[in-house]
């Protein structure tokens, strides 16, 4: 079965290479602009992942982590936060509030690519 992967990011450049790179090892891919637009696609497509942008318009990305971590039936999606913001504080945040990975741009594909397949194996 193929796996679902929504991409949350407001940067059209980043949204398009990763969309291209996912669509391109086989993955089917949504796309969000911002984090409402994000909440709404995992409650229609209930994805295997989420590519989580941290600073987007009308929701971060902190927000839309939170709530789909607050619903026990999407206990089972993957979320790997993406951002500009490396320091401690924002990616320690991003663990605590439920993101299984927290990756700082830019990032290399290949390493993205690697870990995306590495989380999409655990049970």
């Amino acid at each position: 079965m193929t796996k679902k992967i929504v991409i949350a990011d407001d940067e059209p450049s980043i949204v398009a290479a990763l969309e291209f790179l996912m669509q391109r090892n086989g993955y089917e891919v949504h796309v969000a602009r911002n984090g409402e637009e994000a909440i709404k696609l995992v409650e229609d497509r209930v994805p295997d992942l989420v590519l989580l942008d941290v600073m987007m318009p009308v929701r971060s990305g902190y927000e839309v982590c939170k709530r789909i971590r607050e619903r026990a039936d999407w206990g089972h999606i993957k979320i790997i936060m993406l951002s500009a913001k490396g320091r401690d504080a924002e990616v320690n945040k991003g663990l605590a509030i439920g993101a299984d990975l927290y990756i700082t741009k830019p990032f290399s594909t290949r390493d993205l690519m690697v870990k995306i397949s590495e989380l999409l194996e655990r049970p």
